[in-house]
């Protein structure tokens, strides 16, 4: 048991402000209760003193790309993107190709690092790896349980690699989905068959699944489809039924008309945003109009900060979106209800961030969410308790060698960008 003491906790759904004691219950489904007094009978390790931080419910990242942990800082591709396609070909998937289970295992342990650090204890992952897929998910799982971050994985299922890639693919997915919770993941409708489709459906609706597919994200997506199915994506997709679980991520949806708007508005599917991502890659702007309320925030792999991802939402979208203040946390928030109403596990009511924000105004429920776009950042997180169990203690992790793994890391990275130089 975890108590807390003197806090000033904020109800992430109303915003209400209450200066409290919490205890926090261990456990996946634990639950947390507001106390006027401690008990006394407890011991000193058990308390956290939390005069004058603020406590509220922790962060989840609604799309992740493992895979990619160990890119940053590697050397230029062979060829300088021209296009969407080439920034896959030559960086993504040159790097997915070359990943063996080491190097998974490192991106992921990396990846949840990160993820505490930042306040997120739950990580919604898209996973590629080629020619390392069986057991993928399974060490992914392992290392997000070693540290302490509750996850819901996927395979990223595609043709690109050929057939019998797609059919590896489909088996680890089934392999995983008998004993974890997770979703069936499809890379993009321009790189899936119609048979890898009805697969991946199939499956999906076997094991009382969802989808997790890329949407739109570039135009060359939306191009294809009507020139090779006669139809765009969202409407290719919602004849394969992909969008009927209310488990189904669409991400990016960047492209759609105003038809496969009303077909994702109607469905009872989730659309998931990264707009830094967007921004890096150069592919478009999201915009929300007519695609209903179901939106959340992922960091689509560039990082796990998803304060940082509302703000970028926010700030992007004065020019080519219709948000504010209320809609930017709304988005920021939304990937809990999509958590709570698929009975997925790990992200209950013990979940918690403790933010150390020295501001220098005034903070309460009224001006809450203008803190919230302008003041709170990552580096206000002090500790984070995922499932009742605190997992970052003063800005350090408790669960493992952070420099351990970070030193084994930067090897691995290095034996990997070598590897990819060779391709």
């Amino acid at each position: 048991m975890i108590y807390l003491k003197n806090a000033i906790y904020i109800d992430s759904e109303t915003l209400e402000f209450k200066k409290t004691n919490i205890q926090v219950e261990e456990g996946k489904k634990g639950k947390i209760k507001f106390l006027d007094k401690l008990p006394t009978k407890i011991n000193e390790n058990e308390i956290i003193d939390c005069n004058n931080k603020f406590v509220t419910k922790s962060f989840a990242c609604g799309h992740h790309h493992v895979y990619s942990s160990l890119s940053r800082g590697m050397g230029a591709p062979k060829k300088n993107p021209e296009n969407f396609l080439d920034v896959l070909t030559y960086i993504w998937w040159t790097l997915d190709k070359c990943l063996d289970k080491e190097t998974i295992e490192a991106s992921a342990l990396t990846t949840a690092m990160a993820c505490a650090k930042n306040g997120v204890t739950f990580a919604i992952d898209h996973h590629a790896s080629p020619f390392a897929i069986e057991g993928s998910l399974e060490t992914i799982a392992a290392a997000f349980d070693k540290v302490g971050v509750s996850h819901l994985l996927c395979y990223e299922i595609s043709d690109r690699d050929g057939l019998d890639i797609a059919e590896k693919g489909l088996n680890e997915a089934e392999n995983y989905l008998k004993n974890q919770q997770g979703l069936v993941g499809l890379h993009a409708s321009f790189t899936v068959c119609n048979d890898t489709l009805k697969k991946a459906v199939d499956l999906s609706n076997k094991y009382n699944s969802g989808i997790h597919v890329h949407v739109a994200e570039d135009k060359y997506d939306e191009d294809h489809s009507i020139k090779n199915y006669n139809k765009r994506i969202i409407e290719r997709f919602n004849d394969y039924g992909v969008l009927n679980s209310s488990k189904t991520i669409l991400g990016h949806c960047l492209h759609l008309d105003d038809n496969e708007k009303k077909i994702v508005r109607n469905s009872k599917a989730y659309v998931v945003q990264n707009p830094e991502s967007n921004l890096n890659n150069n592919v478009g702007y999201f915009n929300s109009q007519n695609l209903g309320d179901n939106i959340m925030l992922g960091t689509d792999g560039m990082h796990s900060d998803m304060l940082r991802s509302a703000k970028a939402a926010f700030y992007v979208g004065q020019g080519f979106d219709n948000i504010d203040f209320p809609g930017a946390y709304s988005r920021f928030r939304k990937v809990h209800k999509y958590i709570a109403d698929n009975n997925f596990i790990g992200d209950d009511d013990n979940n918690l961030v403790v933010l150390d924000y020295d501001s220098p105004t005034e903070i309460n429920q009224n001006n809450f969410l203008g803190h919230f776009i302008f003041g709170i950042e990552s580096k206000h997180v002090q500790h984070v308790i995922s499932s009742g169990k605190l997992i970052v203690k003063n800005r350090i992790i408790q669960t493992v060698d952070e420099q351990e793994i970070l030193s084994m890391s930067q090897e691995l990275s290095k034996k990997l960008w070598d590897k990819m130089s060779k391709l």
